[in-house]
């Protein structure tokens, strides 16, 4: 069977952002995993948000086999993911005032870390979710794309990014418009690369996090998976260990 041109395109393109990202926010991921880790060494929580396709990133961290135990998911109803009607979700970010709604009613409180993923870090649900947060005196680890901010307008009230209200900005250095191929007979481009790029700096903050514990001699909150023998007793004990840590068991 003979190979697909294209597909081979966006390996090669996908593989070259992870080597980016991987070469030039080295520091910043390793500045997200202390934070992290200062918050779970001092008895606070992990929170990740996201919306849209955004919120993939986000679910990634959160109860999985591998993942820390006390990762928690700050959900905006109608933008988590792609729910239906889709377009609804879309508008959802663009509402001022939401965003303060969901944190004043969320366990989310100072002390803790909030990692907000926004491609374009432009619409208001971003950008006041993380200036809220930092009121209410959160830790705010940004995962966007830094480009935005000098190709496109702000939109929202503030005329300002994403990044400019975080505590950590980890760029995924994904271009404007998301799409990392074009070819000859396709009329737009295609194949974005943003979800495999967020979720790989997510997961490498959560590895810079557990390496930064065992060096403070504290084992990292970590769940295995339940397909494995014992699996399920290990999950069950961490999960008892952090319960007053962990807000998506009911």
């Amino acid at each position: 069977m003979s190979e697909s041109k294209l597909a081979g395109q966006f390996f090669d393109a996908a593989i070259g952002l992870l080597q980016r990202v991987r070469d030039e926010e080295s520091a910043h991921v390793a500045a997200a995993g202390r934070a992290i880790a200062d918050t779970v060494a001092a008895g606070g929580r992990i929170f990740a948000f996201g919306a849209g396709h955004s919120s993939l990133a986000a679910q990634d961290i959160v109860y999985r086999a591998g993942g820390f135990a006390l990762a928690n998911l700050l959900a905006v109803p109608g933008a988590v993911g792609v729910e239906t009607p889709a377009p609804l979700g879309s508008a959802l970010e663009r509402v001022d005032g939401l965003a303060t709604a969901v944190l004043d009613s969320s366990p989310a409180a100072a002390g803790d870390v909030l990692v907000i993923i926004s491609l374009s870090g432009r619409n208001a649900l971003p950008v006041e979710m993380a200036t809220h947060a930092r009121e209410l005196g959160l830790t705010v680890i940004g995962v966007t794309s830094v480009a935005y901010a000098t190709e496109t307008t702000a939109r929202n009230h503030s005329g300002t990014y994403l990044k400019d209200h975080c505590d950590i900005v980890l760029d995924s250095g994904i271009a404007v418009g998301d799409a990392e191929l074009t070819a000859d007979g396709i009329e737009a481009p295609f194949a974005p690369a943003s979800t495999v790029v967020t979720s790989a700096l997510m997961q490498a903050m959560m590895a810079a996090a557990a390496e930064e514990l065992v060096h403070r001699g504290i084992e990292p909150p970590l769940l295995r998976s339940g397909n494995v023998d014992g699996g399920t007793e290990w999950n069950r004990r961490v999960m008892t260990e952090y319960s007053d840590r962990i807000f998506y068991r009911h």
